[in-house]
């Protein structure tokens, strides 16, 4: 007999170990109690995952979040998933404000496209549906055979801008390179700002430049001839080259703001924020979703020419916070409770998207 999934049921919400910290505020958030579970690695490293209470027609919500330690997080998110699917659960909900792998969406020469393989693995684990936040890129939606909502983090930041960033009608937001040219000019028209981008790469020095006379000549054999197909020659493609990098924009005697999805390598930032620097601008704000801040990136930033790093609570990095005063945190786990309440309730999710375009 069909389940009717139109019938209330009680709801039941799991926290892997990623971010206990979100969970717990979820769950407070949302009035209940974090259900029984316990999670660990045995001593050859396998995770065991143990529910330590009945889930057999509930509707249960694992939440589960990309780390550094992101296999991990990964397997342990697909065992507590099939342990809720053998243990008959009515629906398995992940939230996800982070996906991992979502970086990893586009085929680049022999590698493979590791979001779909995630997508897959997920949905044959028994997940029914999965809310996240700020998909690196959006088309991921389509890998998944269950439904997904990609739910916005810039009501949030807007906000932030508005009312922690003095005389912010005076900054001009700055995509840091043309990949992110759609979401600056999202924020820039809600706040009434101006927009700027930064094109362009750095030039090697000549010094540093490898000019082939420490290499051996090529081999004849070794020379590629052009290649025939068939009585037609194919034209030879050459490479491209991109410009120095330049600002295209006025950012002279203005705050500029960094948009981005994400802040994992914090180089990038900081070499656009010298750029800035050099182009006039006063003072430099980075606004990004996840703030994975791998690697040394609390140093970079520390040294840096940003004044400050605004990220959301998606990620874990209390650690990073503590190493660079710079480091600033969104809350943003309302719009996840409010997310669980109305798919719980079978209420349209509409009203999380007003206003919301392809392009945010």
């Amino acid at each position: 007999m069909a389940m009717d999934y139109g019938q209330k049921v009680e709801m039941t919400l799991l926290s892997g170990n990623s971010h206990k910290g979100l969970s717990q505020l979820i769950a407070e958030k949302l009035g209940v109690t974090l259900a029984q579970m316990n999670s660990f690695h045995k001593s050859n490293r396998e995770t065991v995952v143990d529910i330590g209470e009945s889930v057999r027609g509930k509707d249960v919500y694992i939440m589960q979040t990309g780390t550094k330690d992101v296999n991990n997080d990964i397997m342990e998110m697909m065992i507590m998933t099939y342990a809720c699917k053998t243990s008959c659960a009515r629906k398995i909900v992940g939230v996800i404000p982070y996906l991992p792998y979502c970086k990893q969406s586009k085929m680049r020469k022999r590698g493979s496209i590791v979001s779909k393989l995630l997508a897959k693995m997920l949905g044959n684990a028994g997940m029914t549906h999965v809310i996240t936040m700020d998909l690196h890129q959006k088309e991921i939606q389509g890998f998944f055979d269950v439904p997904v909502d990609n739910l916005r983090a810039s009501p949030f930041l807007i906000q932030y801008i508005q009312e922690s960033i003095p005389d912010y009608r005076n900054a001009v937001i700055v995509a840091k390179n043309p990949n992110s040219v759609k979401r600056a000019t999202s924020f820039a028209e809600r706040l009434r700002l101006g927009i700027a981008v930064i094109h362009g790469e750095e030039k090697v020095a000549e010094s540093e430049q490898d000019d082939g006379r420490n290499s051996p000549p090529l081999r004849e054999s070794q020379i590629e001839p052009i290649v025939h197909v068939g009585m037609l020659g194919l034209p030879v493609l050459h490479p491209k080259e991109k410009p120095p990098k330049n600002v295209v924009g006025d950012v002279s005697g203005r705050i500029a703001i960094i948009v981005d999805d994400m802040m994992d390598d914090a180089e990038p930032f900081v070499s656009a924020a010298e750029i800035l620097k050099d182009r006039g601008a006063y003072k430099i704000y980075a606004i990004v979703t996840h703030g994975l801040l791998s690697q040394d990136a609390p140093r970079l930033i520390e040294e840096s020419l940003i004044d400050e790093v605004v990220v959301t609570n998606t990620v874990p990095h209390e650690v990073q916070k503590m190493q660079c005063s710079k480091i600033k945190t969104v809350d943003v786990s309302m719009m996840l409770v409010e997310a669980i309440r109305r798919i719980h309730n079978n209420e349209s999710m509409s009203y999380l998207f007003r206003h919301i375009t392809t392009d945010d």
